[in-house]
């Protein structure tokens, strides 16, 4: 009798780009707590995810992106590594699936230095675990996460959670450390600043030719709340307003130009378009293609 199967195949999904091979590998999920949700009530948010047939707490995904370029290969985000328990880390895993090793990767791109994003970065002995890569990061972020002045008056769960562990992730990369603020940062790849959700939260528009995906971080993290919602922050936020007016106007610039966008928390695979719904906007998945 052939055994029942207890596990899902690995997350891993290819879409290119021109001649640029972008692969969404997915670092797995976790569920959120509603309590850091902000301008909407545990009601609206119960309703919402009952219409839109998502569980509650809704359930994220954490995605992250390799791109292969001109013979060189990035990684966008980390993952969480080990440290927000067993349902995420799965990055590296995914990536060998792929047919990538961690140590192909030659930069590291981040968009925050939040820990489902960043802190995949080592392993739990403090080593590499891009031991031939680059990390560039946005260059506020870098200061924000790495100012005593703001970590001392910062309540204790986010000095630990945010505060120390970007320094304990950063540390071994000083070497290969470059902050960045915009402009092309790997071939085909432009770092697009998007701040409010952190400091120096940045986007990544990969091009060429005429096709284009812009990889937004964390402009949502629910999004049957936050589409539907766009002015609905989290505990998390560095600076609400900004976070909403930056949504905002991501969401009217990829409805304008029917632009594809990617997200670290849009439903694997992450590849979606946004569009107009009412008076606000809702998300279309990309159709799925078989083949490059």
């Amino acid at each position: 009798m052939n055994p029942v199967p207890v596990q899902q195949v690995p997350g891993v999904y290819r879409r290119r780009i021109g001649d640029i091979v972008v692969t969404a590998l997915s670092d797995g999920y976790l569920d959120a707590d509603v309590g850091v949700f902000q301008s909407i009530t545990r009601p609206e948010i119960d309703q919402i995810l009952a219409d839109t047939f998502r569980p509650t707490p809704p359930r994220l995904s954490v995605n992250a992106f390799l791109v292969h370029a001109k013979g060189r290969v990035a990684l966008i985000e980390s993952g969480a590594g080990v440290t927000m328990g067993p349902t995420l880390g799965k990055v590296i895993d995914n990536m060998r699936a792929s047919g990538t090793r961690p140590e192909d990767v030659d930069t590291v791109l981040l968009t925050h230095m939040h820990p489902d994003h960043s802190n995949g970065l080592c392993n739990p002995s403090g080593e590499r675990n891009y031991p031939n890569a680059e990390l560039l990061i946005h260059e506020d972020e870098v200061n924000h996460w790495t100012d005593d002045a703001a970590m001392s008056v910062a309540p204790e769960r986010k000095r630990v959670r945010y505060y120390e562990a970007s320094r304990k992730q950063l540390a071994p990369y000083r070497g290969q450390l470059r902050p960045i603020r915009d402009g092309e940062v790997f071939p085909g790849v432009t770092a697009v600043p998007i701040p409010g959700h952190t400091p120096g939260h940045t986007a990544y528009l990969i091009a060429d030719g005429a096709e284009s995906v812009l990889v937004w971080g964390d402009t949502v993290h629910v999004p049957e709340i936050q589409v539907r919602r766009p002015e609905v922050t989290l505990d998390f936020d560095s600076d609400p307003a900004a976070a909403v007016a930056m949504r905002r106007r991501l969401f009217d610039m990829a409805t304008t130009d029917r632009m594809l966008i990617a997200g670290m928390h849009v439903h694997f695979p992450g590849f979606s378009y946004v569009t107009r719904r009412g008076d606000g906007y809702d998300l279309v998945p990309e159709a799925w293609s078989p083949a490059l």
